[in-house]
């Protein structure tokens, strides 16, 4: 296995023919529609996961509200309890919904641009579309259409400025 045929390029050179395989294994399940999918949906979901727990442990609860003052009146050990039970369900929550976003946008991408079989901003514009209005579409079709413009700007934002060239 002298090469992969332009799949790796010189990235290959001094490897040995397992290593190069292996190479050539990962780049092609790193193409594959499913591979993005769940990769993504994974990551989104630890990433939700860290933010939810952040999020949680920045909110407090003043002793001005019925719910602080209730709080503010249980043993320590209750109040730590119960506050770790909010991080957790607050993490949790955030994870699953931050896995469900990044995997539905990444497939609804990737299918686009296997349909179009071009690599460019409308992709990423259309993903977001659909993305954002599939999330909306419960709440209406107002909120449906608000998903849509939203989500493909913001991922046309985001992906303007990934493609960005960089200056040195």
């Amino acid at each position: 296995m002298a090469g992969l045929g332009g799949i790796a390029g010189n990235a290959t050179q001094g490897m040995s023919e397992q290593e190069q395989y292996m190479v050539k294994v990962m780049q092609s399940g790193m193409e594959s529609c499913p591979a993005k999918t769940a990769l993504s949906g994974v990551m989104g979901f630890g990433l939700g996961g860290v933010f939810g727990l952040f999020m949680a442990s920045m909110s407090y609860d003043s002793t001005f509200t019925p719910q602080g003052k209730a709080i503010a009146d249980l043993p320590w050990r209750d109040q730590v309890r119960r506050g770790f039970k909010d991080m957790g369900s607050r993490s949790w929550s955030s994870a699953k919904n931050f896995g469900v976003v990044g995997a539905l946008y990444s497939g609804t991408e990737c299918c686009i641009e296997g349909l179009r079989a071009k690599n460019d901003l409308t992709n990423s514009v259309a993903a977001g579309c659909i993305t954002g209005g599939i999330l909306g579409a419960q709440a209406g079709p107002q909120a449906a259409a608000a998903g849509c413009v939203g989500f493909a700007a913001f991922s046309a934002a985001i992906d303007a400025y990934m493609r960005m060239p960089e200056s040195e």
